[in-house]
């Protein structure tokens, strides 16, 4: 199992058009074989010193998939291609994380 932390940069006044793609795209994502779980996150002020400072325009997506074999199949679906397609618009940048459990 593999666990995936992927930031979504947005641009200003993007991110409700991104999350509402999202949420159309996730139920697909959700039914493709070796998906665990997927979905987005957003920054949560706590007042807590060590948490970094809120990011208005990014939007986490917290994602398990059973191997990275799973993820890379998951980033040439169909579904997957057409989100990207509707929200490049609005995306500033996109980075992930692929991690394993220690």
């Amino acid at each position: 199992m593999i666990y995936v932390i992927a930031k979504v940069e947005l641009n200003p006044g993007g991110k409700e058009k991104y999350l509402a793609e999202l949420k159309r795209a996730t139920p697909s994502v959700l039914k493709e074989k070796g998906c665990l779980e997927y979905g987005p996150t957003v920054d949560v002020p706590t007042g807590i010193p060590i948490q970094v400072p809120q990011r208005e325009n990014v939007v986490t997506l917290i994602e398990r998939w059973e191997s990275v074999e799973a993820l890379k199949l998951h980033l040439t679906q169909p579904h997957f291609l057409e989100y990207r397609e509707r929200v490049k618009d609005v995306m500033k940048s996109v980075s992930i994380q692929v991690l394993k459990p220690a």
